[in-house]
């Protein structure tokens, strides 16, 4: 297990299979509603599931609406199991607030260094804590 220092944008403990995007998401319109697939025909990981994997993004993309999805995720319990940018976006960061107040669920975010997260590789598995993101088979 490796550790990578990470700035915590909304706590919370997570674990998962890392799914690393090639580029920014837009949750509103990107991801499907009832089943976390990414839908977005342009993206390039578009068909991968978000729904409990530690998704590595640089920042989300598009409307301010993204938030709302994203709490919306959290309450179908279809959201990531954590998010790690590379980039603060205060737009995913509210939806997950709302999801916990509204839903009593978390879903942690976390921002590393770009550096650090070109090191996470797809289908390695990760943690969150308060003490930052744990991945394993990290060089």
């Amino acid at each position: 297990m490796i550790d990578i220092p990470a700035s915590v944008l909304f706590e919370g403990d997570a674990a998962g299979e890392v799914l690393v995007l090639d580029e920014p998401l837009s949750f509103w319109g990107g991801v499907d509603r009832e089943s976390g697939v990414i839908i977005d025909v342009h993206h390039p990981q578009q068909g991968q599931v978000v729904t409990g994997k530690v998704v590595v993004m640089a920042i989300g993309r598009g409307s301010s609406s993204s938030s709302s999805v994203f709490a919306e995720l959290i309450r179908l319990s279809i959201a990531p199991a954590a998010v790690v940018l590379t980039e603060f976006d205060h737009i995913l960061v509210l939806g997950a607030i709302v999801g916990n107040l509204l839903y009593k669920r978390r879903c942690p975010f976390v921002r590393i260094d770009p550096a650090d997260a070109a090191r996470l590789a797809t289908g390695q598995r990760a943690t969150i804590d308060a003490a930052g993101l744990h991945a394993t088979g990290l060089d």
